[in-house]
């Protein structure tokens, strides 16, 4: 469904999901040997059917969308972003002097900015107009329009193929690391939790449902989604009819900086749930971009309708802190063992003495 269809809210629903990609040119196809490099030059298929291709690492890339933004942010190639949407939606990300890539009916982009910078890769989340696409392409531009994410695994692909088309492979998998170290404390820690039913409201009558990747983020915060119950699929519109009968015991909504009125109909307000006030506000740019932020968002519902599991996450979490801290003050220790080596560098050394050492590509 493309939501550029949909009047779709002061919330603008930002869906880049990532369909497998087609690799060529040498690339790795092995995630354990994406972690260390990226190679060029690199063939991505993107979701058109265009082949995009890199003969080398780019230097100059432009955003196009929040979403995109998060994630160059997220995987540590922001020193290769020259142009991106400055806005509310941005408003986590410290633009510098950037450039800002205006976005008009909440999806359309100013294509002459970005032609004037010069880019060498553009990303295109996937509610950018395909018109835009085109005539960034026209221009001689090189784009990558992402498909629609509608799962976690989605958002995973996301950040790879970013690390890809950015140059940041290693950034790009040790925050998919970090998403999944924090996702797995959640999953254990909620795995004897009861999942009670619950109403999100993306504001003006929208939901998700299943297909997409707010479900799978509710469902993995521990609560039952009443949309996908209720048999319905992607961004719908909702009754009030199906939410009273669903009669949720939690309201999930999304909300900006300002605290905006979540927009709930006369349905939501004559659920369980805001009869008992049992309602989340969630950070909307969190959980309405397919990017790392979406483990956030579950932090956020799962305090609110799991305390106690919630509180051993905490734990888990401040004890992982401890000990990588515990092992940064290790490595710092084995530094100084060998002056003017730490403990990999002088390995490597011997091993070049020795003629044992090989370089891997």
């Amino acid at each position: 469904m493309r939501t550029a269809t949909i009047v779709l809210m002061t919330t603008v629903l930002v869906v880049a999901g990532f369909a497998p990609a087609t690799v060529a040119g040498g690339a790795a196809t092995d995630a354990t040997q994406q972690d260390a490099d990226c190679d060029y030059p690199l063939t991505l298929t993107d979701t058109t059917g265009e082949e995009v291709t890199l003969d080398e690492p780019p230097e100059r890339v432009v955003a196009l969308q929040p979403s995109d933004t998060q994630t160059v942010f997220e995987i540590g190639a922001e020193d290769r972003l020259v142009g991106m949407p400055i806005n509310q939606y941005t408003d986590s990300h410290d633009p510098g002097d950037r450039t800002d890539i205006d976005i008009s009916g909440d999806t359309h982009v100013d294509v002459e900015t970005v032609i004037a910078l010069e880019p060498d890769i553009v990303l295109a989340d996937n509610v950018t107009e395909d018109g835009d696409v085109e005539q960034l392409r026209d221009a001689g531009l090189t784009v990558y329009h992402f498909d629609t994410a509608t799962s976690i695994d989605d958002i995973r692909e996301n950040v790879r193929l970013t690390g890809q088309l950015t140059g940041e492979c290693a950034g790009a998998e040790e925050r998919i690391d970090w998403m999944d170290d924090r996702l797995e404390i959640i999953e254990s820690a909620l795995e004897d939790e009861e999942r009670p039913l619950a109403y999100w409201s993306l504001g003006f009558g929208y939901t998700a449902g299943a297909e997409t990747f707010q479900n799978e983020v509710l469902t993995t915060a521990g609560v039952q989604n009443l949309a996908a119950e209720a048999g319905l699929e992607g961004w719908p519109d909702i009754s009030d009819e199906v939410i009273v009968e669903q009669d949720p015991e939690w309201i999930i909504y999304g909300v900006d900086d300002e605290g905006d009125d979540p927009g709930l109909s006369e349905g939501a307000m004559a659920t369980t749930a805001y009869e008992n006030d049992q309602l989340v506000a969630v950070d909307a740019n969190q959980i309405n971009q397919p990017a790392p932020h979406v483990v956030y968002a579950i932090e956020t519902i799962v305090e609110e309708v799991h305390p106690e599991a919630y509180a051993e996450i905490e734990a888990e979490l401040e004890d992982d802190a401890d000990t990588d801290g515990a092992d940064d003050d290790q490595s710092d220790a084995s530094d100084e063992a060998i002056p003017g080596f730490g403990v990999p560098v002088a390995v490597a050394a011997l091993l070049a003495t020795l003629g044992a050492l090989t370089r891997r590509q």
